[in-house]
């Protein structure tokens, strides 16, 4: 299909379907040059729909559709790129990604930078791979805060000294930072574990450290507390 030049064809990833009327849906999806997109796919839900196939959730598609004059523009041709069916094999996957298509619906409701496409798409990979939930919901969370421009500091505690290996640390919220505390619950293995996933842009590396599951929970309450407090979801 050649498209005419008012049509836009790019890439996208779906992140809600809403059924509307007795045979359309109305779909939002994320893309990497047009920001987040609200569609309407007539006919879609009819057995014979040519746009059916091609806005499958937890895949990349490429589609086609005609801006209007409205927020919601109209889907002219969806094509699947990459379909990742792996992840609707275990339940627990299929509820994590559900959980993780609302988080970043929620979070580009203000700001649609390419960086969330990406992120999407390396999530659904590692979703799709076998990576494990816990590691992978950590590392979208730790992503997520970084392209807000909200990573705690990593390197020196909240009076400027350099974090110790030997040392005990509590976090201090207010400063985005840690503070020393010789009862705190954080130490060197979940200061390194962060380290990784905030600077890491591939999940499927952290596949590789064997002991990450000791210390997967306290990070992950941490920077998902980090999240609920500045990031809308």
């Amino acid at each position: 299909m050649n498209p005419s030049r008012n049509q836009i064809v790019t890439q996208g990833i779906v992140l809600a379907r809403t059924n509307f009327g007795e045979a359309d849906r109305i779909i939002t999806m994320l893309t990497p040059d047009h920001g987040k997109v609200r569609l309407i796919a007539k006919g879609v839900r009819k057995i014979k729909s040519k746009l059916a196939g091609g806005i499958e959730l937890f895949s990349v598609s490429q589609i086609t559709y005609l801006p209007g004059k409205s927020e919601i523009h109209t889907l002219i041709s969806s094509r699947l790129q990459k379909h990742y069916g792996n992840i609707v094999h275990d339940i627990g996957r299929t509820m994590l990604g559900y959980e993780l298509l609302k988080r970043i619906n929620r979070a580009t409701e203000d700001a649609t930078e390419n960086e969330y496409f990406e992120l999407l798409e390396r999530t659904l990979q590692a979703l799709d791979g076998g990576l494990s939930e816990g590691l992978l919901e950590l590392w979208f969370d730790a992503q997520l805060l970084q392209i807000a421009g909200l990573q705690p500091n990593l390197a020196s505690d909240a009076a400027g000294v350099k974090l110790t290996a030997d040392q005990r640390y509590s976090f201090d919220f207010d400063g985005m930072c840690f503070a020393p505390a010789d009862q705190g619950l954080l130490g060197a293995d979940h200061i390194k574990l962060l380290r990784l996933v905030f600077g890491l842009r591939d999940p499927a590396r952290l596949s590789v450290l064997a002991d990450a599951e000791k210390v997967v929970g306290p990070c992950r309450q941490l920077v998902q507390s980090i999240r609920q407090q500045h990031i809308r979801v």
